[in-house]
């Protein structure tokens, strides 16, 4: 049977919802995310926007993310991490009250450690842990469907510890930072808001809090408390704009039993992230971010640069 038969949309929406389910699947083999330099925003509303964030059934998203920043000092001992970071993103809206939302992400890692002069490289690659998130509306006026509406929502989730977190090169284990997962499970609570002004513009809100476990090798992420501030605003028929504020304050890490800090680590940081999306019909739209450091009081001696974002989001059902 040949394939042209059939109109090019229908078969890129079969491609598409293929290849989610085919993360779904592989994701349950171990999988891990290290928080060291984890992105700061909401994830879930970075990949579904005001339109799939409160209403029902299902929504995928799938986003390839570059994180690269420097911890220490040549003469000291710089770590250099850069992470090419893919991610599938598949939500259930129960109903425009409640959501489910589970996130499967896939990390390529490459760190290098300079120290007198010398460098030593490792590259590592596997899936990351996976998260597991529900959402609910605990308040709304103006009507949850109605177009100056505002609802306030309770989010929490979990990330599971089913990473590798033990890879090995030459009989060593790896760096903690070069390591897919983190080996812990963390959980995380938000409380989310979202005001729609008209059927053009809106405003998201939500401050949170992130713990971490400790792992087998007794290294703790820091604690995290994050915030954002979104607004998001319709640019023509196809076309939206956001303007976000993405801040992120965490605790440094604890690198043994005894809590020994990493003083190149934790600290506070404020993003300026400008997002494109376009929708390209039937169902698909695809989206453009950059996250811009902008202002930092962080801990000893970091670096962080600009985080890139690219991503499509496909509307499942309606």
């Amino acid at each position: 049977m040949s394939l042209n038969r059939y109109p090019s949309w229908i078969l890129v929406r079969s491609a598409l919802v293929a290849a989610l389910a085919a993360s779904s699947v592989i994701a349950v083999a171990p999988t891990a995310r290290a928080c060291s330099i984890c992105r700061c925003g909401d994830p879930t509303f970075n990949a579904l926007g005001r339109t799939g964030y409160s209403s029902p059934g299902f929504r995928g998203a799938l986003d390839w993310e570059r994180f690269d920043k420097d911890e220490g000092t040549p003469e000291t001992g710089l770590d250099t991490q850069v992470e090419n970071r893919v991610t599938a993103l598949l939500s259930y809206g129960v109903s425009d009250r409640a959501m489910f939302t589970v996130r499967l992400p896939y990390s390529h890692r490459d760190l290098t450690e300079t120290e007198d002069g010398e460098e030593e490289s490792v590259t590592t690659d596997g899936f990351s842990d996976p998260e597991v998130s529900a959402q609910v509306r605990v308040w709304s006026a103006g009507g949850a469907t109605m177009a100056n509406g505002t609802s306030l929502s309770l989010f929490g989730g979990v990330k599971l510890p089913l990473g590798e977190n033990e890879l090995e090169e030459d009989g060593e284990r790896v760096d903690e930072h070069a390591q897919p997962g983190t080996g812990s499970t963390d959980f995380h609570g938000a409380l989310n808001l979202l005001h729609l002004m008209g059927t053009q513009s809106s405003v998201f809100a939500s401050a949170g809090y992130r713990v971490n476990g400790t792992n087998d090798f007794d290294y703790h992420y820091g604690d995290a408390w994050l915030a954002n501030l979104a607004y998001e605003h319709k640019l023509g028929d196809r076309l939206d704009g956001v303007l976000e504020l993405n801040f992120r304050h965490s605790d440094a890490d604890e690198i043994d039993a005894d809590g020994t800090e990493d003083e190149n680590t934790g600290g506070s940081l404020l993003y300026v992230t400008p997002k494109l999306s376009a929708n390209l019909g039937h169902d698909l739209v695809l989206r453009a971010a950059a996250q811009i450091p902008t202002v930092k009081d962080l801990n000893g001696e970091q670096v962080e640069r600009v985080v890139a974002n690219v991503g499509m989001t496909y509307f499942l059902t309606h």
